[in-house]
Order: C-alpha cells, then structure tokens, then sequence
C-alpha cells in the first residue's frame, strides 16, 4: 500500500528469444531486429534474448562455436570482420535502438569451451570413456592439440591475455594421429575435470561437451572471464545475460561472475541458466546452490507440452506435473520451443502445430513462471526445412492479451482431461481479467466464475476463434467455448486495448 492508496499493479513481462538456429547467414540479423524492435514493444515483448555475439569459428557459425569474447564483430579475424549476426557496429545500433524502445537485452554467454584455435600445442593427456569420464581408458601419453589461441586480429585489444593447454581440462581430438577421443588433460597447472555437483554428474562427470573445454580452476581463465563480463557491460547497453551450457562448468565460477555483474551493474538484472535437464529436482538443487538471484529454463515443462501434443486426448491437467514453474515459479523461465529443441537439432522436442497456441496460453497468461517467446514461433523457421509462422499466426495476440489482460487472482477449472479452464481476476488498477478456455479433444466449454463486478458485461475472444458472445451472469458466472483442440482468451468486448487485436503483426523480417 503506497501513500496515496494501493500500490500499483507490475506489468507482466516477456522476453523473447530473438534467433533460430536456421536464421540466413547473411549478417543482417542485427539489422532486421532493430527495424522490428519497435513493433515487437507493441506486442508486448519486453525484453530480448540475443545471439551469442562474440566471434565464431566462421562466419556462418551461431557463436555455440566460440573463438573470441572479445570480438563482438569488429576484428578481422576466422575470415570476417562481422558474425554471423552483423559487425559490432549494428549491434551497437540495435541495442541503442532497443534501450529507446523500452526493450532489454540479455546477452547469450558461451562460456564453457572455445573453438577455432589459432595452433597447436603438445600436451599430456588421457583417454577416458566416453558415457563415463571418471574412467580412464589409456595411459597418459602425449597429443597434439588445438589449444594455441593468440587472437592475432586483436592484437591485445581489451584483453592481453593469450590462451595454452594448461588453460584447458578437455579436447576431443589429437592431431599428431587423427583420432577422435575424449582427452583429459593433465599435468602440474591443469586440474582435471571439475568436480560434481558443481559440473553435472551425467555420464559420470559431464565437464567436457565440445571443442576445447575451458578449466576455470586456473585463476588465468577466471581472471580474464570475469575481466570480460564487466568489459561487455560497460560495452552493450544489456539488462542480463543467458548462461550457456551451465551443467558443464563450475558452478563455483559462474556463482563469482553472477556475484561480480549483480554487483557491479545488477540493478534490474536479470540472469538464466541453460541447465538442460528432465529433472526438477537436479534443477532445484542446481538454483539452490546458486543462491536464489537465478534463474533457470523449465526443461520438464518443454517435455510435457511435447508429451501431451502427440498423445491422443492426453491429460491436460497434469501439464504442470513435474515442472520447475510448479516446484519453483519465481527462478522458471518458461517455453515451448528453443533453437536446440526446434525441428531437426540436437535435442528435439516435437510439439505438434495445433498445440503449439495451448502451449503459449499455459506460459503467457498463467501467474506463475516468466515466459519466454521464440522467435522461429513468431517469424517462422528458416533453412532446409523451413516452417511458417506458428499458432496460425495468433502468436502476438497472445502475447498482447498477456501484456493488457493476464493480471490479478487466478482460478483453476481443472477438472476435465482434455478440457481445462482459467480466469485472472484482474486488480485494482487493471481490471478487466480473462477467461481462458482450451481443449486437446472435441469442443470445449467451462462455465467458470469470473465476478460479480463484470455482470451484465459481453465477453468475447480476442484470437477471434471463437464467434460467440458470453454475458456475464449477475452471479459472475459465464460459459465459456473453444473449438476444437483449439483456445479461446475471452475479455470484455469494450476493455481497453481491444481495438489493438485487430492490427495485423508483421512477420516479414527477412526482406526478398
């Protein structure tokens, strides 16, 4: 309660994750995010979860293959001055464009290996089995190397500091003979793998996932990591970052670097976590050993929208069984799709088209979590492969009920397999509440209670799927339909904001 009454209602925010895996390498993504920044402010996205910036191992690579944290597209450096989204120039243009927009940006942090080394190097190493890498399945002997980076494009601007073996715990390949294996360093300055829990204990320890695998037991590697973190702030205009492949690195090290920029620049920042794992309780323990300034993605939740899309009138209302958003709401950044689960990646996770509106209404317009829009949902997949627009194109109108419509108490109908229902209340300040209704079978309805205080008022669909009009009861009941394996949002017809829904989003961010 502030001095002047009650304290205003927080705007629901949503962030988007601003690329696919398939996006053109053409250099232009910067470019086409900051001439649709604007529009997507309009539909209710708030903040942006950019491409890894820093310079790959080509430019055709996304930055999962990184070679230079320091080289945000401004050295001539793997063949090309720019990345594969655009020069460091347009990112800047993009992100000022953004700030001025009201749209944050959270930078996608790759921290866990490098890739591209500038030479080779003679170390000494063992071979361990690959499905357990406690277990050693050679004598140490001596490999060839890819771990000799000098960044020579640079020549030590922002940073002098020059990358060896000894700096590295892992590679998978050594050049004196061609072979392909997991290889532990070792030796006086190298410490091995890191230590479970605070890298994931899958395949017995899961420190090494690719290329040349960084050991953050050397103070060298934490001292220029946590170097570069204050060094990108004080570059980009960001509001928070998304840790890449968190399970394979020390946890140890990343809890510093979140300490450091929460510190340093923390005020409003936000910080998520790629833990990728179906299991709530190695989440929980993971954001309970960070302390609770973290986030992390609901891989459970992704595994039950892809679980229930392809069954036959499966369970609806257990959607949040398992999830992080139910055990945890306040640190789960929640989805439906991602570039690593989307169509023909590494970790896919079918979900059916027709769901895919079911999916976005249980994230965007539920109390509970911080929702997360993929980009290949709003403007459609590229590639080989290529994909429309999801949802029918109904993607921003979700977003949008979710920004005007999605606040106050909430209540559950769900008491149906294959036909559930929700109601925001709505505040003192915001009002109008809505009624969610969706069904993965026949026609639904729910005759669900959405207050005394709208009686007499009609309510209608703003995805304008349904035709029908609902008048409220003077019990603040009214029945509310969906087509079949379909959703329905229905909100007073004369609630402001409603003309809104009528505007078309324009998905054409690739110019022919």
């Amino acid at each position: 309660m502030g001095e002047h009454g009650p304290d205003p209602t927080p705007e629901n925010m949503t962030m988007m994750q601003g690329f696919e895996w398939y996006v053109p390498a053409d250099q232009k993504h910067w470019v086409r995010l900051e001439k649709h920044v604007a529009s997507l402010k309009q539909w209710g996205i708030d903040n942006i979860w950019v491409p890894p910036g820093c310079k790959g191992s080509s430019k055709n690579g996304n930055g999962y293959d990184i070679y230079d944290l320091y080289d945000l597209g401004e050295f001539d450096q793997k063949d090309s001055v720019g990345t594969k989204w655009g020069t460091k120039e347009e990112l800047l243009k993009f992100a000022h464009t953004a700030k001025e927009n009201g749209v944050g940006l959270y930078w996608d942090a790759v921290l866990n290996h490098k890739f591209a080394a500038d030479h080779r190097e003679k170390c000494q190493a063992i071979e361990v089995d690959p499905n357990d890498r406690n277990r050693e399945v050679s004598a140490q002997y001596e490999i060839d190397a890819w771990v000799g980076f000098d960044f020579p494009g640079r020549k030590d601007k922002y940073s002098k500091m020059k990358y060896h073996w000894y700096h590295f715990s892992g590679v998978d390949y050594n050049a004196a003979n061609g072979k392909e294996a997991i290889y532990k360093i070792v030796g006086e300055q190298s410490q091995g793998w890191a230590q479970t829990p605070d890298v994931d204990g899958e395949k017995g320890n899961f420190d090494y996932l690719m290329g040349s695998d960084l050991d953050y037991a050397h103070p060298e590697v934490e001292e220029d990591v946590l170097h570069w973190g204050k060094w990108l702030a004080k570059e980009i205009p960001l509001r928070g970052i998304r840790f890449d492949a968190i399970k394979h690195y020390d946890q140890d090290f990343l809890r510093k670097f979140v300490v450091q920029m929460d510190e340093a620049y923390g005020k409003g920042w936000f910080f998520v976590g790629e833990f990728w794992k179906d299991s709530t309780d190695d989440l929980r323990a993971y954001l309970n050993r960070m302390g609770h300034k973290f986030s992390l993605f609901d891989t459970p939740l992704v595994y039950n929208f892809s679980e229930i899309s392809r069954g036959n009138g499966a369970d609806l209302r257990k959607v949040f069984d398992g999830t992080l958003v139910q055990a945890e709401p306040i640190s789960a950044v929640t989805l439906v799709m991602n570039h690593d689960t989307q169509p023909y990646q590494a970790l896919e996770a079918p979900i059916e088209g027709w769901f895919k509106p079911l999916a976005y209404a249980l994230i965007l317009l539920r109390n509970e979590g911080y929702p997360c829009v993929w980009y290949g949902d709003l403007y459609g997949i590229k590639g080989e492969h290529p994909f429309p627009p999801s949802c029918g194109g109904a993607l921003p109108k979700l977003m949008l009920a979710r920004k005007l419509y999605s606040y106050g108490k909430q209540a559950d109908y769900f008491d149906w397999e294959t036909c559930i229902g929700w109601v925001r209340y709505g505040t003192w300040d915001r009002p109008f509440g809505c009624a969610v209704v969706m069904s993965n079978a026949g026609p639904g309805w729910k005759r669900m209670h959405v207050g005394e205080m709208h009686a007499g008022e009609v309510w209608t669909d703003v995805l304008g799927w349904q035709h029908n009009e609902v008048v409220i009861g003077d019990d603040g009941f009214g029945n509310f339909t969906c087509g079949e394996v379909s959703v329905s949002i229905f909100v007073n017809k004369h609630a402001e904001g409603r003309e809104r829904f009528s505007k078309e989003f324009d998905s054409n961010i690739y110019e022919e």
